[in-house]
C-alpha cells in the first residue's frame, strides 16, 4: 500500500520515519530542494514530487501534513477523488476538510513527534467506515485511540499533540533544579533521561498516576517536601490550564 504525504515538514518526517518499513511512500511539497533533502535522509527510498501543476489524487490515501492556514491553497493543487484523506491539521474540522478535498473517507488524526520512534500516541476520529484502515496505518507509528467526536479530538490535542512540549519543559526544569543545587549539567540531563525512560512502564502498569506518587512519597520524606513545593506553586493547576488553553486554541 502507498501513502501519499501532502507536506514535508517535521510531523511528516516523523511519520514517514515510523511508517516507511510498512508502506511505500510518496511525498508532495512546494520546495524541490527540501524534498530532495528529505529523500536523501531516507537513502532515496521516497518518491518526491512537486505540488505545482496539480496532483491526481484518484484512489490515493492522502496524509495531509501542512499548516492549517495552507489548506485552501494546497487543496487547489489536488485533483480527483482520493480513496482516503487522513488529516493531521490541528483544529481543522472534518466539514472544512471535505469541502476542500474530495475523498471517499475523511479522518482526522493527531500524532506527535514520537512517531519517528514508533512511539506516537495518536488520536483519530471521523468516518467510522474507514476506522480500521486508519488505525492500521497509524499503528505503524505507535498506539492509537479512536474518539467518538471532534470535540474530544480537540481536547485530546492538548495532551497527545502538545504533550511532548509540556513534558520537555518538565524535563528541562528538573535538570535545572539539579544544576541549581550543584550537579553537573550533563549529569542532570542523563538522570532526567533515565527518569523518563523508567516512568513509562510505571504508568503503564498503574491504574492511576496517584498510586505512583503515593508509592514514592513516605511521611515527612524528601518526596513529600518536593510535592509540597509543587503544590504551593500551583503546578497541578498550571498543567490543567495548559491543556485547557491548548483546547481553546483549536477552536479559533
Amino acid at each position: 500500500m502507498k501513502l501519499s504525504f501532502i507536506g514535508n515538514g517535521a510531523m511528516a518526517k516523523a511519520m514517514i520515519k515510523g511508517a516507511i518499513k510498512n508502506y511505500e511512500i510518496e511525498v508532495y511539497g512546494k520546495d524541490r530542494s527540501k524534498l530532495d533533502a528529505l529523500n536523501s535522509e531516507f537513502d532515496g527510498a521516497l518518491h518526491v514530487k512537486l505540488l505545482d501543476g496539480g496532483v491526481d489524487t484518484t484512489g490515493k490515501c492522502l496524509i495531509l501534513c501542512v499548516k492549517p492556514y495552507a489548506l485552501e491553497s494546497v487543496a487547489k493543487q489536488l485533483n480527483g477523488t482520493a480513496q482516503a484523506l487522513i488529516s493531521v491539521l490541528a483544529g481543522t474540522p472534518i466539514q472544512a476538510l471535505t469541502q476542500a478535498i474530495s475523498a471517499h473517507h475523511t479522518v482526522r488524526a493527531m500524532p506527535n513527534l514520537a512517531a519517528a520512534y514508533h512511539a506516537s500516541m495518536t488520536t483519530l476520529t471521523g468516518d467510522k467506515a474507514y476506522q480500521k484502515q486508519a488505525e492500521d496505518i497509524l499503528q505503524s507509528i505507535g498506539q492509537t485511540l479512536w474518539l467518538e467526536s471532534e470535540k474530544e479530538m480537540d481536547i485530546a490535542t492538548g495532551i497527545n499533540g502538545c504533550g511532548p512540549a509540556f513534558l520537555a519543559l518538565v524535563a528541562e526544569a528538573l535538570a535545572d533544579g539539579a544544576v541549581r543545587n550543584g550537579l553537573k549539567r550533563e549529569d542532570a540531563y542523563e538522570l532526567t533521561k533515565g527518569l523518563f525512560n523508567g516512568f513509562a512502564p510505571l504508568l503503564n502498569t498503574s491504574s492511576h498516576p496517584a498510586h505512583i506518587k503515593d508509592g514514592v512519597m513516605s511521611p515527612g520524606g524528601v518526596t513529600a517536601a518536593g510535592i509540597e513545593a509543587l503544590e504551593l506553586h500551583n503546578v497541578r493547576h498550571a498543567f490543567i490550564d495548559a491543556v485547557h488553553k491548548a483546547y481553546k486554541k483549536t477552536l479559533k
